[in-house]
């Protein structure tokens, strides 16, 4: 059966006939316009009414219905100011019965229908606003603004919020505006004064879209969005606002904003007023404490409402009931402020974009997108009709049998099969929701678990964790599966303590335990590394927010490699205007992609030399990065740089591109100012104490313990004449230095030196020069000598700690490093690894080639313990007081299969290494 057969069936609650005089007082109508216009009488008297009304313009909507609507924007944009309440009116009906017809006919869908709608909320509000403020300007209520500013508004802007502000308002929506000015534009009386006249102004443009009068209504028009509408006025200093939302805004708020743009008045003011709140709204962390809020606000929106029990389709609310379109709204909301601080692609106004969005970032699952989606593009086409019926405000479902037949005719479904499938709709969305928002089965279940000692379990009340309700609310909801999991570990107890371990140190808890709520994958993860890594798990209680990462979809994929990590480093501190935020910004970014290296080792995913690569790699990107926020921040008060600028070598680990989870960053200066002598700033400097300065703000933007905490500890001791000399060298004084002055542990230092961050120019130079340098330093007798006096002058002066000392001692880590890098002198070679240096030692005819495999075995022996005991903590290893994960880790990571094999392994191979170093060393010695 056809739409309009369909809707010439709808019960008719007066005389039949209206439809037959409706075609005969439309005479040049098509069939289809005829029989579409004669079934609104049954189905909707109302828009039956508008039909009669314009019947002479009904036949232009028909043959090009864009056309119609744009002319009728046109119209808008025409009407004179004093006349705008009349004529708003009459446009808003014309704008009605186009909007239906295209609907009904199939000419728009649903996305064409909500923007129409909104276009011409926008216009209508714009005039409006200039309508009302015209007569303050013209009185001089608005100090300071006179009718020049009236496009402007004078410093006044509207924000579209909900429905309105995605695009998206229904057929026979209200709208909610927020009213604000710029008070930057008026000082002491003025202000007061502007704000009186602003707000006349905004009860004006109010009273002209709400009021109904004979010729209609425009808008329902709603202001209580605002800061705390029971007090502050109808209009707002923008100021004012801020410091609400800033101090007292709620989740709410936050969601409402997602939605909000500026739709009249300045738009410039109100854009960057909408930036400022950016950080209120988005948080920089995953905020899944926002589940919980949005949870609470379903649960009182029910009880308000009368909403609660299971899904009854008679009287049933389309829209704020169990499975309408308030919850597909809530959902995609929530998620959006869940991730959205740290996607920025997920801001996005529209639900239907914004549930797209979610599935393509992998925030949502596709399927779970799809479905709301197709149910929330059906549940807006029955808001629609419902509201086509009387045009009023509402999404009721009928109560009565004629009400049904109506509405199913209107939406051109049988009234059987639509009963079914709306509420089939209905029960899905609420069934995936539910799901969403309150995972079932987590409060009934016992929170006791045999094997686990109640008395730690006891204790963890009085943790600053659980001090708040809210917090206790949402651990006695998640501590059964906590439990659960802990006692499913291999060592339950263990896993325990660890946890509890964890939770003593987290200074509050709510945002972790929402955290862990909607991912309860995260507490086996975290038993994991507490029970492995009570360093790191310390470092999470203090830094939980790393914990997005995880969740952030790729989190396990391969190492992206350093040039995707520079563009991702650089597109995150783009985003921040502030000097500051963009070194938190940098610290926040550093923790996570440090804590996915470690994680990766933990568990196996990565060895040792690879997690030494991506340190490295991570300490070079944020170097490079943090190098030209520096810059770029030092130039706004001194200038730019002098000369060609200056580059940042890294040396010892960092140049071999081979660090620890723990280590420090050796770095050198060195600057080419091409003989200018001084900047040219507001505040020019000269040169030698520019780069000086500039090099400590370096630093600083290192090593200051901010918010985020340090990014590294930094050593500038291997820089010439040591701490003796300039913070930063002059590049010719580096190669004078260099070539005549410099000792030759300070060769040594530089086979392993490597440009990081700076220009590519000065920074080829230098490798150049290291390079030349280094062929021409290899006199074997003076190097070797050295050497030796420099492994007796450390053993002297540095004691080995241990068994487990991998780093000092004979034959450890760093006398096999002094080996190496003199290999590369004597070798006129370059090479920056330890393993390319020994191998030079063999081709320099210093080092056999069984020397060079007793040392390479032992080096690799002791990196591997040294990286998994820089994860575990700062110190060596401590055998007995390791637990049973992190030996099991150490022994992976090591291939042995017991501690103790372990530490004979590693004394069989240093000591062979030691006396392989004491031979090439007394050989090269007697043959110099």
């Amino acid at each position: 059966m056809s739409f309009s057969a369909r809707m010439s069936r709808c019960p008719r609650p007066h005389d039949p006939e209206p439809g037959q005089e409706a075609r005969q007082a439309m005479p040049g109508l098509s069939e289809d316009l005829g029989a579409l216009v004669e079934g609104t009488a049954g189905c909707s008297p109302y828009l039956h009414s508008l039909c009669l009304k314009e019947r002479e313009w009904l036949p232009e909507v028909f043959s090009n219905p864009e056309a119609a609507f744009e002319a009728l924007l046109k119209d808008v944009d025409d009407i004179p100011f004093d006349e705008a309440p009349p004529r708003l009116r009459r446009l808003k009906a014309r704008v009605a019965l186009l909007v239906a017809m295209c609907d009904l006919g199939g000419v728009w869908d649903l996305e064409e229908v909500t923007h129409a709608l909104t276009r011409f909320a926008d216009r209508a509000v714009r005039i409006a606003l200039q309508a009302a403020l015209l007569p303050e300007l013209r009185r001089g209520k608005i100090p300071g603004q006179d009718e020049s500013m009236l496009e402007e508004a004078a410093g006044m802007v509207v924000l579209a919020m909900g429905k309105m502000g995605a695009y998206e308002l229904n057929y026979s929506s209200d709208i909610d505006l927020i009213c604000l000015f710029d008070e930057t534009r008026f000082n002491g009386d003025a202000y007061h004064e502007a704000r009186t006249g602003f707000v006349r102004a905004t009860r004006r443009m109010a009273a002209t879209l709400n009021d109904r009068t004979a010729d209609g209504y425009v808008f329902r028009t709603d202001l209580r969005l605002r800061p705390d509408p029971n007090v502050t006025p109808v209009c707002m200093a923008m100021g004012a606002a801020e410091t609400y939302y800033e101090s007292l805004g709620r989740t709410w708020e936050r969601a409402a904003y997602i939605k909000a743009r500026a739709a009249a008045g300045d738009l410039e003011a109100g854009a960057r007023f909408l930036d400022t709140l950016r950080p209120f709204v988005w948080r920089k962390h995953l905020d899944f404490t926002a589940i919980e809020d949005a949870h609470n606000m379903r649960l009182r929106i029910r009880e308000h409402k009368g909403l609660h029990g299971p899904i009854r389709l008679d009287g049933h609310n389309m829209k704020l009931g169990r499975g309408g379109i308030r919850e597909i709204e809530f959902f995609t909301q929530t998620r959006q402020l869940i991730s959205g601080g740290r996607d920025p692609d997920l801001r996005v106004r529209g639900t239907v974009e914004g549930l797209a969005r979610l599935a393509e970032k992998n925030w949502v699952p596709g399927d779970a997108a799809g479905t709301l989606t197709e149910n929330y593009r059906f549940h807006r086409e029955i808001e629609h009709r419902l509201q086509m019926l009387r045009d009023a405000q509402t999404q009721i479902l009928p109560d009565q049998a004629d009400g049904w037949t109506r509405l199913a005719n209107f939406c051109d479904h049988d009234e059987k099969e639509f009963r079914d499938e709306l509420t089939e709709r209905l029960q899905t969305v609420h069934d995936l929701i539910e799901g969403f928002f309150a995972p079932e089965g987590t409060s009934e279940r016992p929170a006791k678990v045999e094997g686990l000692d109640e008395e730690v379990i006891a204790r963890w009340r009085n943790y600053p964790a659980l001090r708040s309700e809210r917090a206790n609310t949402i651990f006695d909801r998640l501590k059964p599966d906590l439990l659960e999991r802990l006692s499913r570990s291999s060592t339950p107890q263990d896993a325990l303590i660890a946890f509890d371990g964890f939770l003593a140190g987290l200074p509050a808890g709510v945002q972790v335990f929402a955290l862990f709520e909607a991912n309860p994958q995260l507490i086996d993860l975290m038993v994991d590394i507490a029970g492995i890594s009570p360093a790191l798990a310390s470092y999470l209680s203090r830094h939980a927010g790393v914990f997005d990462a995880v969740i952030a979809g790729d989190f396990f994929a391969p190492w992206p490699g350093e040039q995707h990590l520079r563009k991702e480093l650089a597109a995150r501190l783009d985003r921040e205007e502030d000097y500051e935020r963009k070194l938190d910004a940098a610290r926040r970014w550093q923790k996570e992609w440090h804590f996915r290296t470690g994680v990766h080792l933990l568990r196996g995913l990565i060895d040792a030399d690879k997690a030494g690569a991506q340190y490295a790699d991570l300490a070079q990107v944020i170097l490079a990065e943090i190098w030209k926020v520096v810059c770029a921040h030092f130039a706004e008060k001194h200038g730019l740089p002098p000369g060609r600028g200056a580059v940042v070598l890294g040396m010892g680990s960092l140049g071999a591109g081979k660090l620890n989870a723990a280590s420090d960053l050796d770095l050198i200066v060195i600057y080419d100012a091409e003989g200018v002598e001084r900047s040219e700033g507001r505040r020019a400097l000269a040169t030698r104490p520019y780069y000086a300065r500039l090099t400590q703000a370096l630093i600083t933007a290192l090593t200051a313990p901010m918010s985020e905490g340090r990014l590294y500890e930094v050593d500038m001791r291997l820089r010439p004449s040591g701490n003796q000399g300039p913070v930063a060298t002059s590049w010719t004084s580096f190669q004078t230095y260099q070539q005549e002055e410099a000792w030759v542990w300070e060769h040594l230092a530089l086979t392993r030196a490597r440009a990081v961050a700076g220009p590519d120019a000065l920074a080829g130079d230098v490798e150049a020069f290291r390079c030349s340098l280094l062929q021409s330093r290899g006199d074997k007798a003076k190097v070797l000598s050295e050497v030796a006096e420099m492994r007796a002058r450390i053993a002297a002066t540095k004691s080995s700690a241990g068994a487990w000392d991998t780093k000092l001692g004979s034959g450890r880590m760093q006398e096999i490093e002094l080996v190496a890098q003199a290999g590369c002198l004597l070798a006129g070679q370059p090479e920056r690894s330890v393993e390319a240096g020994l191998t030079a030692g063999v081709a320099a005819g210093w080092l056999s080639d069984a020397d060079e495999a007793a040392l390479k075995a032992a080096y690799r022996l002791c990196w591997q313990v040294t990286q998994a005991a820089r994860l575990l903590g700062d110190k060596p290893i401590d055998e007995e007081s390791l637990g049973a994960g992190a030996k099991s880790f150490i022994l992976r990571q090591t291939g042995h299969d017991s501690m103790s094999e372990l530490r004979d392994d590693l004394d069989a191979r240093t000591r062979q290494a030691g006396l392989v170093i004491d031979a090439a060393l007394n050989k090269g010695c007697e043959n110099g």
